[in-house]
């Protein structure tokens, strides 16, 4: 038998009044898709596609128009409680009072979960996400990185099997994002299942096992995170040339063919269709010698921009 689902959603679906004389808003419209258990799922979309709807409804801070969700077996209507105590939210702003230490911002969430006194694991959980010597210090003191490890921490105290990430490396440094990454690695490792939204491609390239796209409310596509990134077939060249030129070369095997400046041309071809040794034997019976080459492979953002552009021209992908 095959591995239950994490999250189950069918059909889901948000519409909120309008305020005065202004129309619904559909904010989803009958989305539907599974997380399965042990991956890094990757939620992504442009602003105001429904991405942060979704993760309330998940979270109970948001009533859905219809449809079902199911967290860990546990369907959001008939069995609320075990719903709640299945998911883990670290939210996209940074809540937690600042005159707390964050041992003590643990332990109130603990008792807040239910969780006897003997049973919390504070001191634990502030070791895996590396603020053990900040223990006692205030959390107003913390850095924002700091704050975004507490924050994972805090949603993690009632050991939830599913943690649901919204923009955790929002605002952060390079640096402080490579730490959350790392951390993010860990628990999956550990055998919690995590869904991630974010706005760096490269971070969702790089964690994410499977990558879901909305666009306007709707579902655009759902697939492996490597399948997503090979749909794009095409690959960039490009050349530098010994000498200046004032119009790019053009064969039926380009896609495109532009001129960077007089001495840089960037051919676009289909790598299914043509060979790097093909473009470069072309622009040679052209006139040109080429000095230096490098290519670029298509990478997420590629995908993204043409799944969402598609989708707002209406032609939807799955």
């Amino acid at each position: 038998m095959s591995t239950p689902a994490a999250i189950t959603i069918r059909d889901l679906t948000k519409t909120y009044a309008g305020a005065g004389n202004a129309p619904p808003k559909q904010a989803l419209r009958g989305v539907s898709f599974d997380v399965p258990q042990g991956e890094v799922f990757g939620l992504l979309g442009p602003n105001g596609a429904g991405k942060s709807t979704l993760i309330n409804i998940l979270a109970g801070l948001v009533t859905k128009t219809s449809g079902t969700v199911d967290i860990w077996g546990h369907n959001i209507d008939r069995d609320r409680r075990n719903a709640k105590a299945s998911i883990g939210i670290v939210p996209q702003e940074i809540v937690f009072d600042p005159f707390f230490t964050p041992f003590e911002v643990l332990e109130i969430q603990g008792g807040m979960y239910g969780i006897a006194k003997a049973l919390r694991r504070s001191d634990e959980l502030l070791r895996a996400v590396h603020l053990a010597d900040k223990r006692d210090a205030y959390a107003r003191s913390l850095s924002g990185g700091m704050k975004r490890r507490l924050l994972i921490a805090k949603a993690m105290v009632h050991s939830p099997p599913i943690l649901v990430l919204d923009e955790p490396t929002a605002g952060v440094d390079v640096e402080l994002r490579r730490q959350l990454w790392e951390l993010v690695g860990e628990l999956n490792r550990e055998g919690v299942t995590v869904v991630l939204t974010t706005h760096y491609l490269e971070e969702a390239e790089e964690l994410c096992d499977r990558i879901a796209i909305i666009n306007h409310g709707q579902l655009i596509t759902n697939k492996p995170t490597r399948e997503l990134v090979g749909m794009m077939r095409e690959k960039v060249m490009v050349l530098t040339l010994d000498r200046a030129i004032d119009r790019a070369p053009h064969d039926p095997a380009f896609l495109k063919s532009v001129l960077r400046d007089e001495h840089t041309l960037e051919i676009t071809f289909d790598r299914d269709r043509t060979t790097a040794g093909q473009v470069l034997a072309l622009v040679q019976q052209q006139g040109c010698t080429i000095q230096d080459v490098t290519t670029r492979e298509a990478d997420l953002e590629d995908v993204f921009v043409k799944l969402t552009s598609e989708a707002a021209d209406g032609v939807g992908l799955a």
